[in-house]
């Protein structure tokens, strides 16, 4: 039982690796150039902070991710995961939000403050960083279920266990 609890954690943690991973290399990789009205105009993931932040994030977490999955299952470093989980999940809610927010009024514009939707002439572009989102969404539900395992695990919150 103990070892089929550690193929489950490993399979867990090796597959939101491979989605923070792939968030950022969707996201890095979307880049569109097109002309709209005789001007030339480019789209790309490093014009917006907010899409930056979320490929740093995806980034770090994918290191983060990559390390755990060499952790020894009896080390004492367990209980620092329950904590790094906590904080790598915070921030990858913080970057999808961001990133999410960026991405909504480039699909639907803002006709208060003047923004156009850009989608309708960078479709290509648009889609990719909807998939990097859906991607992102994807390792966000990974790591929250991490993150309550390892808390389940390295803290026993039930007392349901004898250590």
């Amino acid at each position: 039982m103990a070892e089929s609890k550690r193929i489950f954690t490993f399979l867990l943690r090796f597959i939101a690796f491979c989605t923070t991973l792939s968030a950022a290399i969707i996201m890095a990789s979307s880049r569109e150039k097109t002309t709209v009205l005789a001007l030339s105009v480019e789209a790309k993931y490093s014009d917006t902070p907010a899409f930056k932040y979320f490929v740093i994030v995806n980034a770090i977490v994918s290191i983060y991710g990559f390390l755990i999955l060499f952790l020894p299952s009896k080390s004492q470093l367990w209980r620092l995961v329950v904590a790094l989980d906590a904080v790598f999940t915070m921030l990858l809610t913080s970057s999808i939000s961001a990133a999410l927010a960026i991405a909504y009024v480039g699909k639907e514009g803002n006709p208060n403050a003047g923004w156009l939707p850009i989608c309708d002439q960078v479709r290509k572009y648009c889609n990719q960083v909807k998939g990097a989102l859906i991607v992102g969404f994807i390792s966000l539900i990974l790591y929250i279920l991490l993150f309550l395992y390892s808390v389940h695990k390295a803290l026993n919150p039930l007392l349901l266990e004898k250590s």
